[in-house]
């Protein structure tokens, strides 16, 4: 193995279903449209990787069979990509010393403020967390992480590109339009899961078009189909797109 990629929650910030039960146009009867909220672990055979920490954290780490990681990354400070970030908690309890934690600068002092606790730690509780800077070129143990901001209504995500043993993962989701430094970012990849909300135009997320045409731009070996919504049924999006291009699952697994 080079790099492994875990899909944890391939969903936007409501999941699907939606609270209420409401499941939209997916099919309920099919378990890959049971989506929790957007989050992935990336790792080599010594390095492993969380991105973001969803609100459904401990049930995606529960799911995939994960008890440990090494380092975690953050895109941004949005709540479905940040609020999970207590279950850290546990992955403290093993190593006792705190999760080395990557954040561009505006998103990691908006962290540090939101979740002081986390990074300072409190008479009675240690900190669980090394706040550092997510750099546009990071090694990260045996990884190498670029990075490139992404234009997210009036804010930027990260998008991120890792590297091991010329193999590449990239992953690109929460952006509402595509800039050239997203293109020359992510052209190659080996596997690129990338932002599709839905197929109705979005003002701050990639919507199915857009993401096919930045696909297309940037011609991956492989897509994967990520932070959607009810409205983006599994088993109809696969009879539409072509095979190099697939919609996420949750606990889908890849190694390369």
């Amino acid at each position: 193995m080079s790099l492994k990629l875990i899909i944890l929650g391939c969903g936007t910030s409501s999941g699907v279903p939606r609270i209420g039960n409401d499941w939209g146009d997916c099919d309920p009867n099919e378990p890959k449209n049971r989506r929790t909220r957007v989050s992935i672990i990336v790792e080599s055979p010594t390095t492993r990787i969380l991105v973001d920490t969803s609100p459904d954290l401990r049930a995606q780490f529960l799911a995939c069979d994960i008890d440990a990681i090494d380092h975690v990354i953050w895109t941004h400070d949005h709540a479905d990509h940040c609020h999970g970030i207590d279950d850290l908690r546990q992955v403290f309890q093993q190593k006792r010393e705190p999760i080395p934690a990557y954040a561009r600068s505006f998103a990691l002092e908006s962290l540090k403020q939101r979740f002081a606790y986390a990074f300072e730690g409190h008479k009675y509780y240690p900190s669980i967390c090394d706040g550092r800077l997510l750099e546009t070129k990071t090694e990260i143990g045996d990884i190498v992480v670029k990075t490139v901001d992404q234009p997210h209504g009036g804010i930027t995500s990260a998008g991120l590109r890792f590297e091991h043993n010329e193999k590449s993962i990239s992953y690109a989701t929460d952006f509402g339009e595509v800039t050239e430094d997203m293109r020359k970012m992510f052209r190659g990849s080996d596997i690129f899961v990338v932002d599709a909300l839905r197929e109705k135009p979005h003002p701050t997320h990639a919507h199915l078009n857009m993401t096919r045409d930045f696909i297309d731009s940037v011609k991956p070996r492989l897509s994967l189909l990520t932070h959607m919504d009810k409205s983006m049924d599994y088993n109809r999006l696969c009879a539409i797109l072509p095979k190099d291009i697939q919609p996420a699952y949750d606990g889908l697994v890849i190694e390369i």
